[in-house]
């Protein structure tokens, strides 16, 4: 079984099935890949069996963008978005007027927003959700806070280097690298969540291949006991498992 993925987490996920498919009379050959549209055409084009490193709202936009046929087979974890504040220990400290910094693209801000609707610090219109996308223009009410979007991998330095009591939405990824754990956050991303759901990461194949022996096995082998044990001792719920 050949998988595409990227090296952390899903790469690294991905070690942990080698010998649990061995003992059904599989070999899984991980290919790791640093960029996100390589892995999509290697698969459509046969080269891969699956892939393991994206959610299906980007799925469903390179299938609309290149003309191809993938699918999502299966969800296995959710990197969450988490509020992370510069000198505040607690949202119910959060000053009138004070600063909030989110990541301004596409999924990035939505997410980021609803994560701020979640912990009831702006109003949404009712009908916003994860698939529809809000931007800051579709804000009901920002209870006075300043709303300020910036690039989503400048985030933790803005934050960093801004006035106390500065509060920022970061994506798990970028708040790894930052030297953030879920631990430091004042909220993170429900697991139930409409945003969760949406974002979680999927092994995509081709489009009827969803329920081949290949693919339902490497499934089988990643949504276990004892990968959902491996994420959660290996990453300090900054991927959590959503199976």
């Amino acid at each position: 079984i050949v998988v595409g993925a990227s090296s952390t987490p899903h790469a690294e996920i991905l070690e942990q099935v080698k010998d649990t498919l061995a003992k059904d009379g599989w070999t899984l050959e991980i290919k790791v890949f640093d960029d996100y549209v390589l892995p999509n055409k290697a698969l459509a084009d046969g080269e891969l069996d699956a892939n393991y490193f994206q959610h299906t709202p980007y799925l469903e936009s390179f299938n609309a963008s290149n003309g191809t046929d993938l699918a999502a087979a299966a969800k296995i974890h959710y990197e969450p978005f988490g509020i992370y504040g510069n000198g505040v220990s607690d949202l119910s400290e959060l000053a009138e007027g004070a600063t909030i910094i989110i990541p301004a693209d596409d999924s990035n801000e939505t997410r980021a927003l609803l994560l701020l609707q979640q912990e009831g610090l702006i109003e949404l219109p009712a009908d916003a959700s994860a698939a529809k996308g809000v931007t800051v223009l579709d804000i009901v009410d920002d209870h006075g806070y300043s709303i300020q979007p910036v690039q989503a991998d400048t985030v933790p330095a803005q934050l960093k280097n801004a006035n106390p009591g500065t509060i920022a939405v970061i994506n798990g990824n970028y708040a790894l690298q930052a030297g953030l754990h879920s631990s430091d956050a004042l909220a993170l991303e429900s697991a139930d969540g409409d945003a969760a759901q949406t974002y979680a990461n999927i092994v995509a194949c081709r489009k009827g291949d969803e329920n081949s022996e290949k693919i339902q096995a490497l499934i089988s082998a990643l949504q276990s006991d004892a990968v959902k044990q491996y994420i959660a001792d290996t990453y300090n719920g900054a991927v959590v498992a959503i199976f």
